[in-house]
């Protein structure tokens, strides 16, 4: 089969992979399709929770066609007995003749041992096509699996000047109807989204996916609160028992605020100092793979002050609100302009007259682009 061909099945494989960004933590979202004589006769992605993984479901689909036939997939197959069969077996008992790989999975139970199986069994396997657009699609696991916490993004939603709000606090709405249904859709496509308490206590959100036909995908809610301050009538609260709510606090908190979350519905979850990098790496011992921060500006400050950022969703309406309005990023203490994070654009729309944009840290993913995002998910509904 011709590289363009190649190349074409595998951006269908990252399309589906796709679609369980943010519903299969802490699984990795796979995309795979099998192709036998030019023709799709199977197709899968990660389920809800992890499972069924992407190529079992394509094997599925695909029935007795798989034999013979050539495998894309965006991530290598997993090697290692969970709690399914590895896929490598899988794909070994079904008689695929030839297999193509994204990237290498980084996971320590994987990585490489899944092509190694592969290719001993006879399978003809190739490495590296759409690895670039790959790494971006699978960036949450290489970052939990590499470093321990989180791919941490930033959603912002301004005026012109980088406000939030007015002097008075009012902020609704800055951004048109659309935007706002684009960050909803970022929403779905993240494991959890954080804000900090002050957050809570201005503008009582709720922060569930509220997308039509997404419902369903509302992400885990973290707000970061070391003085336990989240007040008993909060939305948040309210939803607690339908859709989970951590709360991050400080390693000795108040019992008594902590039984109140409690019967709330909520999880107290105590992290010890450096609060932020700690707070990162329990989320990541929980299985947090992508983590959508919406504000406020300190909690933002205190992430891009500790290099913790690694993509920025910036929302732009065409307004102005002054110096006197509140800044979307608090403090950062920079006396150089050298010294700040340097961010790539990477993806740039128009949506309702507001401009959307996203931007990645200049790392190793920052040289491709995704191959949807969540912003033009969003606008093509």
């Amino acid at each position: 089969m011709s590289g363009e061909a190649d190349r074409r099945f595998m951006r269908t494989a990252l399309l589906l992979g796709e679609r369980g960004l943010g519903a299969c933590w802490p699984n990795p979202s796979v995309g795979c399709v099998i192709v036998r004589e030019g023709r799709i006769v199977g197709r899968g992605w990660t389920g809800r929770g992890g499972r069924p993984h992407a190529e079992t479901e394509a094997l599925r689909r695909a029935g007795a066609a798989a034999r013979g036939a050539t495998v894309y997939v965006t991530l290598e197959p997993c090697a290692h007995h969970g709690r399914t069969p590895p896929c490598a077996e899988a794909l070994i008992g079904a008689g695929v003749a030839r297999l193509v790989v994204a990237c290498r999975d980084p996971d320590p139970r994987v990585d490489g041992r899944g092509i190694t199986a592969l290719r001993e069994a006879g399978i003809r396997v190739d490495l590296g096509c759409g690895a670039e657009e790959a790494r971006f699609q699978h960036a949450g696991l290489f970052r939990r699996i590499r470093d321990g916490r989180p791919l941490v993004a930033v959603k912002l939603a301004t005026s012109l000047d980088g406000r939030i709000a007015t002097a008075s606090r009012h902020s609704r709405w800055i951004t048109g109807p659309r935007a706002r249904l684009a960050g909803h859709r970022l929403r779905a496509s993240h494991d959890a989204v954080m804000v900090g308490s002050g957050t809570v206590l201005a503008d009582d959100p709720r922060l569930t996916c509220r997308l039509p036909g997404l419902e369903d995908r509302s992400p885990v809610r973290i707000v970061a609160d070391r003085r336990l301050r989240l007040p008993p009538a909060a939305r948040l609260l309210a939803d607690a028992p339908r859709i989970p709510l951590w709360v991050l606090t400080r390693a000795d908190p108040p019992r008594e605020a902590v039984r109140t979350l409690e019967a709330a519905g909520a999880e107290v979850l105590p992290v010890a100092e450096p609060f932020l990098a700690n707070a990162l790496a329990r989320l990541a011992e929980r299985g947090i793979t992508r983590l959508l921060v919406e504000g406020g500006g300190e909690l933002v400050a205190a992430l891009l002050r500790e290099d913790l950022v690694d993509r920025l969703h910036l929302a732009t309406a065409p307004l102005l609100l002054g110096g006197d309005a509140l800044a979307a990023v608090g403090a950062l203490g920079l006396d150089r302009v050298d010294a700040a994070t340097r961010f790539l654009p990477s993806e740039d729309l128009r949506l309702g007259g507001d401009h959307l944009a996203l931007y990645v840290r200049k790392t190793e993913e920052s040289s491709c682009s995704p191959a949807l995002s969540p912003i033009s998910a969003a606008s093509s509904r």
